[in-house]
Order: structure tokens, then C-alpha cells, then sequence
């Protein structure tokens, strides 16, 4: 009997890959090539990876989902949103703490934004996740960046045709007053915003699966804040031992710079609950021999 197998892309776009040359196209503005706005060292063999695994186990995968960071130029995690006591430039990479702004050291270019960073600022750093990060301004809606890896997205239009399914594209951070790494709820949600709260539905779909394949960038962030918000709800809602469906396909996955120990105490962390860790070259039989338990029409690669 055919298994559900559900694989979840977290953010595969081009802003986040470390693209050779001949994957960056001209601008037309500016007849320059386009550059990724923050590459993750390995992640575009990350993608050569996960697009080969689509392709040679697609008639075993049952579903497939994509999520997008998606941005607008100013956010208050873009350098867009503040600026330093001395009226200069806010760099990117640089962190932003509620301390720092009751001391005036940064506040946000409009004065009126104040009172609401500074909330925010609170809210997520009572939190215990993360504080504000300054990144530069990335995945922006509309833009080069904001699209999926070609192959990735070439991969898994392959297997729209071939199973006559839809890859569920799922967009995440749009609202500008608070960051979103995980694609299933923002890091301080607005009661206002229903994209921002908890995407119960989104994960009670996953929670159907037998497997849920994970693969994307960037381990240390969005795919660590994704995991960890799905891991907790399946335990509260299905027990501990839900877990097991969790893969997380570890060479399809790398950390931000300077961001690998975050990234390694999260995969023992996950480990340790009964998260499964496996490489590609793992995964793949597990597709072929679900391909071959069904009468399906879909021909793998």
C-alpha cells in the first residue's frame, strides 16, 4: 500500500543560495548580474541535492509543499527600518536589542514606529527565541530573489505534471512589523494578521502524512523555527511519538554563517525527541519502494 510522504521545502529561493555565475541572470536596469542578498554557504548544492531527489523518487512522493519568505523593502528587520543614534546607516547583521533602543543607541527612521518596535522588541525577546536581527534586505516580494532555485522549482513542475498535483506554496513574512523565520507562525504574531498566528491547518495537513520529508535553507533559522513550531504542536496534539514522521534531510540543509552551533544544537535537540535524521541518498530508496507499492501512473525518473 502507497504511504503518504509529504516533502516540505523551506524557502529554496534565490536570495538564500550561493549561486554560481551561471545561474545569475542581467538585470535589465542595470545589465549587471543579479546577486543572492544572503547566500548560505552550500545551499545551492543543498538544492542540486533536492532537486535530484525529486526527480529520481517523484513517484513516490505523495505531496509536496514550498514555503516563501516574502518581504517588503522596509521591515523592521531590514536595515530599511532603522537608523543610529549619529544618523548613520544601520549595517546589516547587526543586532538590535530593546535596551538598545530605550538608550536612543537606534531607533526606528520614523519617529511615530517608536512605541510599536520597541513592543515588539519586548514581546520577542520574553520570548527566549531570538533577538531583532538587522539582515540585509532580502526575499523581497516581486524580485529575482523571492523566486525558488531553478532546479528545485524545474523539479517539482516535473512532478505537478507527471501527478497531476499541486505543489501548496505557501508565502511567510509580509508583515513588516515582525519577523517570520518560521513558516508557521511569525516569532511575535499580531493578533490582527491571521497570517502571522499559528497555521494550525498547514500543519494538521503534515500531520496526515506517514513521513514529513525537510529540506532548506537556512538551518540555523527559518527550517530550525519551522521544525521546532511543528514538532511541539505534533507532540501537544498527537504525543511524542508523532515525531517520528519528522525527517530532516540534512545534506538538502545548512546554516547562516557564524550560526553553526545554533544549527547543531538544533539538529541533536530534535534528534534527542525522536526526530529522524537522514541524507538524500537515504530518503531516496523510501521513494522508489513507494513508487513501486502503488498502481500509480506516475513514472519516477
Amino acid at each position: 500500500m502507497k504511504r503518504n510522504l509529504h516533502l516540505l521545502m523551506i524557502d529554496p529561493q534565490n536570495d538564500f543560495c550561493d549561486l554560481p555565475d551561471q545561474y545569475r541572470p542581467l538585470d535589465p536596469s542595470t545589465r549587471q548580474p543579479l546577486a543572492p542578498a544572503l547566500p548560505v554557504a552550500g545551499a545551492h548544492q543543498d538544492m542540486l541535492r533536492l532537486a535530484a531527489l525529486i526527480n529520481r523518487g517523484r513517484a513516490g512522493l505523495t505531496a509536496i509543499s514550498v514555503t516563501l519568505d516574502s518581504h517588503h523593502r522596509f521591515d523592521i528587520a531590514h536595515p530599511t527600518f532603522w537608523i543610529a543614534a549619529d544618523g548613520a546607516a544601520v549595517a546589516p547583521f547587526t543586532e538590535i536589542t530593546a535596551a538598545d533602543v530605550r538608550a536612543q543607541k537606534y531607533a526606528p527612521r520614523h519617529p511615530a514606529a517608536l512605541p510599536v518596535a520597541l513592543n515588539y522588541l519586548d514581546k520577542l525577546e520574553a520570548a527566549g527565541r531570538y533577538q531583532l536581527m538587522v539582515w540585509p534586505v532580502h526575499c523581497e516580494i516581486g524580485t529575482w530573489g523571492n523566486n525558488v532555485h531553478a532546479d528545485v522549482r524545474a523539479a517539482y513542475s516535473h512532478w505537478e505534471e507527471a501527478s497531476l498535483g499541486i505543489v501548496a506554496k505557501l508565502a511567510k513574512g509580509s508583515n513588516p512589523w515582525t519577523e517570520h523565520y518560521s513558516a508557521v507562525q511569525a516569532e511575535v504574531p499580531d493578533a490582527d494578521d491571521p497570517d502571522t498566528q499559528f497555521n494550525t491547518r498547514f500543519v494538521r495537513t503534515l500531520a496526515e502524512a506517514d513521513r514529513i520529508y525537510v529540506a532548506g535553507e537556512a538551518g540555523s533559522h527559518c527550517v530550525k523555527a519551522t521544525v521546532e513550531h511543528i514538532a511541539d504542536y505534533f507532540e501537544a496534539e498527537y504525543g511524542a511519538a508523532a515525531l517520528a514522521k519528522l525527517v530532516l534531510i540534512t545534506d538538502c540543509i545548512s546554516p547562516v554563517a557564524g550560526f553553526d552551533a545554533q544549527y547543531q544544537g538544533f539538529l541533536h535537540a530534535m534528534q534527542a525527541r525522536g526526530v529522524q535524521l537522514m541524507q538524500s541518498g537515504d530518503v531516496l530508496p523510501e521513494l522508489l519502494a513507494n513508487a513501486n507499492a502503488s498502481d500509480s501512473v506516475v513514472e519516477s525518473a
